[in-house]
């Protein structure tokens, strides 16, 4: 146990309160979707969850356990919301990907949480010296252009779209677009802004779901 952890421990020995590991988890996730998990220490996720550490501890391990938790707990509260609109048999291609669109732009705005997406801030300014963290965020952030192009894979299986489409430059350029809207929504930006974004994608879309794939070159 590093020193930290020890006068940790000794500074919140005492009458143990009831954990509820859900709100600590919420608790802990606004702290790191806000300053990074770097900037975030132990005594600040002590004081922001109201846990003695003894009891974070025993959950968790240590920092870096209690923020694989809080990406875990992140994906299955915010993201699922706007991923499961690609498996709504009831909507159009096109349907699907600008509700999915508007959906996680209005997660980006929301004044109840920071703005932006919690992976993509956290990823930012990552040092070496957390490498593992920033792979397992990479991992995670690539993990939503790999859900499109399964979409778009699947809708051509279906014949909901043109077989010979590129999935995997239009999965990489939506997933730009919402990369980018995170950033805009962390400086600022609105939801009705980040609809104009939105706008202009679908506005584009037929032309967007014609871009074929590269043709092979003969050797």
């Amino acid at each position: 146990m590093s020193t930290e952890q020890t006068a940790l421990v000794r500074k919140s020995r005492g009458r143990p309160k009831q954990f509820d590991r859900g709100t600590a988890l919420n608790k802990a996730l606004n702290l790191f979707w806000r300053h990074g998990y770097e900037a975030t220490s132990l005594a600040d996720l002590v004081e922001a969850t109201g846990a003695k550490a003894p009891t974070l501890y025993a959950e968790f391990g240590n920092k870096e356990g209690m923020f694989r938790a809080a990406v875990e707990h992140y994906l299955a509260t915010f993201y699922e919301k706007s991923l499961c609109l690609l498996s709504r048999s009831d909507l159009s291609v096109e349907q699907a990907i600008e509700q999915y669109l508007r959906t996680t732009a209005e997660m980006f705005t929301d004044c109840d949480t920071p703005s932006g997406c919690f992976i993509i801030n956290a990823a930012s300014g990552m040092s070496a010296a957390s490498q593992d963290i920033s792979e397992m965020l990479r991992s995670r952030h690539l993990s939503q252009e790999r859900t499109l192009f399964e979409f778009f894979e699947k809708k051509k299986l279906t014949g909901e779209f043109p077989n010979d489409t590129d999935s995997s430059r239009l999965a990489k350029y939506v997933a730009t677009t919402v990369q980018g809207m995170s950033v805009q929504a962390r400086d600022g930006a609105s939801t009705e802004q980040l609809g104009s974004v939105i706008d202009m994608l679908m506005y584009v879309w037929p032309q967007l779901r014609t871009v074929t794939m590269p043709k092979a070159v003969a050797h």
